[in-house]
């Protein structure tokens, strides 16, 4: 299993921007897939982008143009650019891991995004 600590969480204003971290506790370089979901309160849990392995990405629709995702995997991070910001991007935002095609994803516990309308 990895362990994955997410920070970079906060409020901020329309149009602006954050960057979320997601900490690995191992080397994430043979790791298959890492990414953001993010989930709403009485919602499912849907995903906002993932990279792989290759360094290939993929993004949820509301996502291109606005977030940008990418791995360190010197410092074993993952990142989420996010900008452009609108009420509707606030969420809880989950960082995943998945160490193998087959495998179940690892969570970290979340980290709040908040943009007021």
């Amino acid at each position: 299993q990895v362990q994955l600590v997410e920070s970079g969480g906060g409020l901020v204003n329309p149009g602006g921007s954050l960057r979320l971290s997601c900490a690995a506790s191992r080397s994430i370089s043979n790791i298959y897939a890492m990414g953001w979901y993010r989930q709403a309160p009485g919602l499912e849990r849907d995903l906002v982008a993932r990279i792989f392995r290759t360094g290939s990405v993929d993004y949820a629709d509301f996502a291109k143009g606005r977030f940008t995702i990418s791995r360190d995997n010197v410092q074993n991070t993952v990142y989420l650019q996010m900008n452009s910001l609108k009420p509707e991007d606030t969420n809880l935002y989950y960082c995943y891991a998945r160490r193998t095609s087959a495998s179940t994803l690892d969570w970290g516990q979340g980290t709040q995004v908040t943009v007021p309308s």
